[in-house]
């Protein structure tokens, strides 16, 4: 009996010792970009500090990444544990019970620290729903080599009609040198988030205070002649094709005079082992028209804990590792201080020694200011956000727009059938979903 006795606690001791040594495995939904691709790298340090937290990755296509994420969310599949998603997923899904409160993110997690216009737009009824891992707004970047070449100066606070001046004097197609490199490619977060951000500038909104649809107004006009013109003039071959990752090969190796985008590629274009223009780029605010809206946006590459994982425990823990302080001390030990995520923390911009090495720094912590989500046009809007409007019929009705707009600058529709396009198919799915009577 005492044989059997001991056996049975022995049994039971094993039991408990394997529980104890066996790894939960997470899964993270990330995007394809250099600050996501380098957290994976970094995340040995996590799972070293939490041998009981497995890390399974999968990195997408952004486009790709937020069709995924969507989709397994909405239908509760459970595919993924922490998933990378913005600004305008956030508040929607929070307020559908499809998110996580991020209460649990560690007891040194300074969440006070996180900027305020970051902060408040992943927040619903002052409750933390997804952690920033970098926030961004839009700049532009250009080569001072080839600006002083042009005989021009650029200032800090461009006009559009600066812009085109600009990036015409600098293109010189027979060296592949392109004066301006601008999202072509279709998506309600690609080329969509450039054009809603600088049609603001230009005075259009996607609706007006009746939710009408307003593609069929002269400055929705106004602004995709414009961008088409400018890309036909001054941008490389196969604009229409061009996202984020596509105009940022291109600028690193020399191929554009001027790109606007993201803030966050300040770190890129800089970098001295992968851009061959490093020690000659200059950042600027995104352009205005002089109608008191400039054309930069505010976004937030954020992690959320899916309501849909039986992990959230280990997930949060994750979330918390990958968005606090520390971890910027430690890409700044690993790769230096210019390298770390910008726009999450106001402690960040206190730092000067990243102020001395970031010569983007200044520029990214103005435009993200600047940004007002809350009254992102020159007329009245129902709605809130910069770069896309914040409901829940916006992912579906830009990504079919940005596909006229994306045909429009390839040549193969007129920019005045992609615009009437555009006010038909959103009226049709805005009196659908009941915001027309």
């Amino acid at each position: 009996m005492k044989f059997i006795s001991r056996v049975f606690v022995s049994a039971i001791t094993l039991s408990f010792l394997s529980l104890s040594v066996a790894a939960e495995t997470i899964t993270i939904a990330t995007v394809n970009n250099g600050d996501m691709i380098r957290m994976q790298k970094l995340s040995s340090e996590f799972t070293v500090a939490n041998p009981d937290i497995e890390l399974e990755w999968v990195t997408l296509e952004e486009n790709i990444l937020r069709q995924r994420v969507t989709t397994d969310i909405a239908t509760k599949g459970g595919q993924y544990d922490v998933m990378t998603i913005g600004t305008y997923e956030v508040p929607i899904w929070a307020n559908q019970g499809w998110l996580y409160e991020l209460d649990n993110l560690g007891e040194d997690y300074d969440i006070d620290d996180i900027l305020p216009a970051i902060r408040d737009g992943l927040s619903v009824d002052g409750k933390l729903f997804a952690a920033p891992f970098y926030g961004e707004s839009s700049m532009v970047m250009y080569r001072t080599d080839l600006i002083e070449k042009a005989g021009l100066e650029m200032p800090d606070a461009p006009t559009w009609e600066f812009i085109a001046e600009a990036a015409r004097a600098m293109t010189d197609k027979d060296n592949e040198v392109y004066g301006i490199c601008l999202r072509g490619k279709a998506g309600w977060g690609e080329n969509m988030a450039f054009l809603t951000a600088t049609a603001n500038s230009f005075g259009a909104r996607w609706f007006d205070e009746n939710w009408t649809p307003q593609f069929d107004q002269p400055a929705w006009k106004e602004t995709l002649d414009f961008y088409v013109d400018l890309l036909n003039d001054a941008g490389p071959p196969g604009a229409s094709s061009n996202g984020f990752n596509e105009n940022l090969a291109l600028f690193q190796t020399g191929k554009c005079g001027m790109w606007i985008d993201a803030t966050v590629a300040g770190s890129f274009v800089t970098n001295e082992t992968d851009s061959t223009v490093a020690d000659k780029v200059g950042f600027a605010l995104a352009p205005d028209t002089g109608l008191g809206k400039r054309g930069n946006w505010l976004w937030a590459w954020s992690l959320a804990v899916p309501a849909g994982s039986a992990k959230a425990v280990a997930a949060q823990k994750f979330v918390g590792w990958a968005t606090s302080k520390e971890y910027l001390d430690l890409v700044a030990d690993q790769e230096g201080w210019k390298n770390v995520p910008p726009g999450t923390r106001l402690s960040l911009y206190e730092n000067e020694t990243y102020l001395a090495e970031a010569s983007f720094a200044k520029m990214t912590l103005e435009s993200i200011q600047s940004a007002d989500p809350t009254n992102p046009t020159v007329d009245p809007v129902p709605y809130v956000g910069v770069q896309f409007v914040a409901i829940p019929e916006f992912q579906g009705i830009a990504t079919t727009v940005g596909q006229q707009f994306s045909a429009a600058l390839a040549g193969t529709t007129s920019v005045d059938d992609a615009l009437a396009n555009a006010q038909s198919t959103v009226t049709r799915e805005m009196t659908r979903a009941g915001y027309i009577k």
